[in-house]
């Protein structure tokens, strides 16, 4: 991760900065942003959302996580990928839900994260909509793929339609958080004008690790400049 990304501009209301390019806000929400100088660790490109979705929720299931939901959709104008992320906590209880904009270019991509953790009280939003729809309505076969096993579970508990009912929950305010940051992101002109991300490296990192999903690999695309000296001005 450099200190440095191609985020020139978001709306940071609400959130005090702990370090450079790391926030908090008084819910308990923690926003990071992140440059990656390599070529994206994503199965596919944007504009192949079916293999992304599925070689996304592969890859997360592998790691004993789970894909809630994945979207293609746009930042500043650049094609993105939008996750959101449910993990067991590393020690206790409960889980951490992690809501995340990838945006690649062709040799690098920069990302914008927002996560939040259950409290001591855990699992009380899954318990009361498992009690109102019945074991045998929560628990579903992952959309993206028949095959996608392990991980966490799937389950209609962490659907968006429940979130107005559990306006605390950390999954709520994750979702609500990206989705109100993303208008105010901007993005560096340099940055915008790299060569759009085509598919995984053939025999790159992307392209033989747990994420790789579909169909063998694009050929990799045309190197991007070397300068990476982006400028992250300050952000209001």
């Amino acid at each position: 991760m450099a200190r440095t990304t191609p985020i020139t501009g978001m709306d940071l209301t609400g959130f005090t900065e702990r370090e450079p390019g790391v926030w908090t806000d008084e819910q308990g929400l923690v926003l990071s942003v992140h440059f990656f100088d390599l070529v994206p660790d994503l199965p596919a490109p944007p504009a192949e959302a079916d293999r992304l979705r599925h070689g996304l929720a592969r890859s997360v299931a592998r790691a004993g996580a789970g894909l809630i939901e994945a979207a293609v959709g746009e930042v500043d104008a650049v094609p993105a990928v939008r996750q959101l992320v449910k993990v067991r906590r590393p020690s206790g209880h409960g889980q951490v839900f992690l809501g995340s904009w990838t945006v690649p270019r062709a040799g690098c991509s920069t990302v914008v994260k927002v996560q939040a953790g259950e409290g001591p009280m855990s699992g009380m939003r899954e318990a009361v909509i498992l009690n109102q729809v019945g074991p045998e309505r929560y628990f579903m076969p992952h959309p993206y793929g028949p095959d996608i096993a392990g991980g966490l579970p799937y389950h209609v508990g962490d659907h968006e339609q429940w979130d107005a009912g559990f306006p605390d929950h950390p999954l709520t305010l994750v979702r609500a958080a990206l989705r109100r940051l993303t208008p105010g992101i901007t993005l560096h002109p340099a940055f915008k004008t790299l060569p759009a991300f085509g598919g995984p490296a053939a025999g790159g990192p992307a392209a033989g690790g747990p994420a790789a999903g579909g169909p063998a690999a694009a050929p990799a695309p045309a190197p991007a400049p070397a300068a990476r000296r982006w400028l992250r001005r300050s952000q209001h």
